[in-house]
Order: C-alpha cells, then structure tokens, then sequence
C-alpha cells in the first residue's frame, strides 16, 4: 500500500546569490528570439563579443525558424541532367555550371531518378561500356517544410549533401544542399567562382562563351564585346554590369536567371553579398569575340 503521506522531493538548491536574482528581476533574460538578438548587439558593443560571431549567433537563431523552402534553389533553375542525354551533352552541363552533384531525371524534370557525381562522368569517360544508371545514387527527398535544423543533422547523418524538396502536393518544388544551409550561419560560402579581382574579370570558356565579374565596369564589357550596353533609363548611370543588369531585371538576380542586352545572354552563375559575382555571357546574335582578359 503506497503512503498516503508520501516524502517532500527537496527542491534543487538555489546558489544564485541575492544581488544576482535581484539584477535578474530588474533585468530579466531575453524572451524572444528578437530580444535574443538585440542581447547578441549590446554584447559586441560592450565588446563581449566579436561582429563575426555575433553574425553567426544570429544566423543560427534565425535558421531555428527557416525551412527548405526558405533557402531552396526553385525548381525552374534548377541545373538537371537527362538520363538519356549524349556523354558530351552531360560533360557540357558540368563544365557550365561547374556543379558537383546532378539531379537525374527520365523523360519529364518531375520524374528525378536520382543524384550524379561530377566525379563519376570520368567513369564513364574511361569506361564508355558503363551505364550512367549504375552510377546512380538515391536521391533524397524532403517537404518545403522540413525546419533547417532538422535537414542540416540529416545531412550530416547520412552524408547526402543536396535533397529534393516537395511540395505539399508531391512535386518537385526545388533543391537544396548542405551549403545553403550552412549559409544561413556562416553567410556566402567561396567557392570556385571567387577569383581575386586582380586576377581578372573577364575569362574565355571552352565552349565559346565568356566568363564575366559583375563588378566589371560597364566600358570595359562594352570594349570586350564591341558592344554598347545602355540601360532603359537614360537618367540612370551604373558603373559595373551587375548594377546594370540588376536594375534592367527590377530585382537582384539570382543563380540561374538570365539577361539579354545589347546581343549578348548574361546568364547569373553566381552571387554573393546581394549582388552577381559572375556572369557566363554568350552572344544571342553574332558579335565580334571578346578580347583577352
């Protein structure tokens, strides 16, 4: 028979001390996220903390609230390669995008079978007898509403680093990788594309294209391209393309949209801090080749 008169469970000992509970009553702890990060603001004012970390605490806070269809690459610009595409097409599709995984689909872009490695065309390449089906790995599928902190310890656990995001109605509703993840923390993450401006801004391809900074100033396209490239307002100036080009579109590009102007397709290959990092630039009607960088 239990006691009716059962033992008092002694409460956790309070070692806070009386003027610390009274500064705590005076001034209480954050209770909101917002409130959180106003804390985070006085403490690199009062030089608690650093700006770099205090971006990162923030970005982690506020990832806690994002989902994949916050930060997801729509599927309209998505970069997809078809199962039944010739080698050389698939090799084209890597080297322009410059890429390291690939989602395949068969017969319609809905229809994603799986995810291929940059890596492993050069099977293919040496092996030509394979079939691009056995290179193949599963692809991953997850909701537009899978929280960021959820699918970043997915991808650590199962060691996939991109996902198919789904609507809420099962369609392909974009794509998303570790990266875009991690940059919600630690913000734009270099990659290949990040050359030092003094390396220089414009850059001949292999497939006839150029490679364009958009921080490149306007004349100096202008003098590459034989071209002149003027915006739709004749009251506004721009010094660089991307400012050009950004203002033309009404909005800042993304990765994947495209431009044309003047003759020439600008096609975003990269952006960074707001702002195009890198233009991959083709002729839509013959012109003059650009000049070396």
């Amino acid at each position: 028979m239990s006691d009716p008169y059962p033992a008092r469970v002694p409460e956790k000992e309070d070692k806070r001390t009386f003027l610390k509970k009274l500064a705590e009553f005076i001034h209480p702890g954050p209770d909101s996220t917002a409130e959180l990060i106003e804390t985070l603001a006085e403490a690199e004012d009062n030089q608690v903390i650093g700006a770099e970390s205090r971006y990162m605490l923030e970005g982690v806070l506020r990832m806690a609230e994002m989902t994949a269809g916050d930060v997801m690459v729509p599927a309209p610009r998505m970069d997809l390669i078809d199962i039944n595409a010739p080698f050389d097409e698939l090799l084209n599709v890597v080297i322009d995008t410059a890429h390291s995984r690939f989602p395949v689909f068969e017969g319609e872009r809905e229809n994603i079978i799986g995810i291929l490695m940059a890596k492993d065309l050069l099977k293919l390449q040496r092996a030509p007898e394979l079939n691009i089906r056995a290179l193949l790995r599963p692809a991953v599928f997850v909701p537009e509403s899978k929280g960021l902190n959820d699918l970043l310890h997915e991808f650590r656990g199962n060691r996939n680093h991109l996902a198919i995001v789904i609507d809420e109605f099962g369609r392909v509703a974009g794509l998303i990788t570790i990266e875009d993840v991690l940059e919600q923390i630690v913000g734009e993450i270099e990659d290949e594309f990040d050359i030092s401006e003094d390396e220089g801004d414009i850059f001949g391809l292999a497939d006839q294209t150029y490679r364009v900074n958009g921080s490149a100033a306007v004349e100096r396209v202008n003098e590459a391209f034989s071209v002149t490239i003027t915006g739709s307002d004749p009251d506004e100036s721009f010094d660089t393309i991307g400012g050009l080009i950004a203002h033309e579109m009404g909005h800042v590009p993304r990765r994947g949209e495209q431009h044309v102007i003047a003759g020439l397709k600008f096609l975003v290959l990269h952006t960074k801090g707001g702002a195009v990092k890198w233009f991959k630039v083709s002729p839509v009607t013959p012109h003059k080749a650009a000049t070396d960088a």
